[in-house]
């Protein structure tokens, strides 16, 4: 891979140890310099504290998660529930893309079961193809480079579309070695026990990831805890046959065939 750099960019706080962190620590130990950004401060998550107390509590315990990733940390750009398809975000988010050069962009899938995520993805999509178009102006201003980028949706929570269908992923990472060091960075995020509990149902988000964790792994045949991911289209962002998370993994990513063979079939 000729661009040694991976960014994470997640809606929420606790979302990249839920979906990414796995992959994100394995491109780590493979070489990659690794970034950290979550688009909204986590200002809704909690019943406990107001939003100014949410924002400063979160924004501390996500820099202590991307700390233990060993990851670079980006600050928030919005609140929770603000994260809109918008040029004011655009502009801030293409911003960061040009400062990292990232040559794989890891973020949420286009179909999953919040707004949040969805415009996440959005805005992650549409700030990697701007990276190289000097008209595009960014705020701050950052200066544009062409370069081949690789983006990944990662899995969604249960692997489910909003209408309850099941998401199959085009490949897995195995991120059993690095499993128990995902964990504690999600443990960073001691806030979000009760939110989740209240507002979500996770007795444990712990036991959460680690469900989720074990689910994609059975999927895979392989591996014991796997995340899975799906590629976006190749247009605008790098070569057709470009997979830089297999070149940086090796062994430890593994292509589902049958899910390429569907991509074939056209359904």
């Amino acid at each position: 891979m000729s661009n040694k750099a991976a960014i994470a960019i997640g809606a929420h706080p606790d979302d990249i140890e839920f979906y990414m962190a796995g992959t994100l620590l394995q491109l780590k130990k493979s070489g990659c310099e690794i970034h950290y950004l979550t688009l909204a401060n986590g200002s809704c998550g909690s019943v406990q504290y107001n939003a100014a107390t949410t924002r400063s509590i979160r924004n501390t315990e996500a820099r202590a998660a991307a700390k233990i990733l060993g990851a670079h940390f980006h600050p928030s750009l919005t609140d929770d529930l603000e994260i809109l398809y918008n040029l004011e975000l655009l502009r801030a988010l293409a911003a960061i893309i040009r400062e990292v050069k990232p040559g794989i962009v890891l973020t949420h899938s286009p179909d999953d079961y919040m707004e949040d995520h969805m415009n996440t993805c959005r805005l992650a999509v549409t700030a990697a193809f701007t990276r190289g178009m000097p008209n595009f102006k960014t705020v701050p201003s950052r200066t544009p480079a062409d370069y081949d980028v690789t983006v990944y949706h990662a899995m969604t929570q249960g692997l489910r579309d909003p209408l309850r269908r099941r998401i199959i992923p085009g490949a897995f990472v195995n991120t059993t070695a690095v499993h128990k060091l995902q964990l504690e960075a999600l443990s960073a995020h001691k806030s979000q026990q009760n939110w989740l509990d209240v507002s979500q149902g996770m007795s444990s988000f712990l036991l959460a990831v680690e469900d989720n964790s074990l689910s994609v792994g059975r999927l895979s045949k392989k591996f014991k805890y796997a995340e899975g991911w799906r590629r976006h289209l190749h247009y605008g962002y790098c070569a057709p046959d470009a997979d830089p998370l297999a070149e940086a993994l090796g062994k430890n990513y593994l292509v589902n065939q049958a899910y390429e063979r569907s991509l074939e079939r056209g359904f």
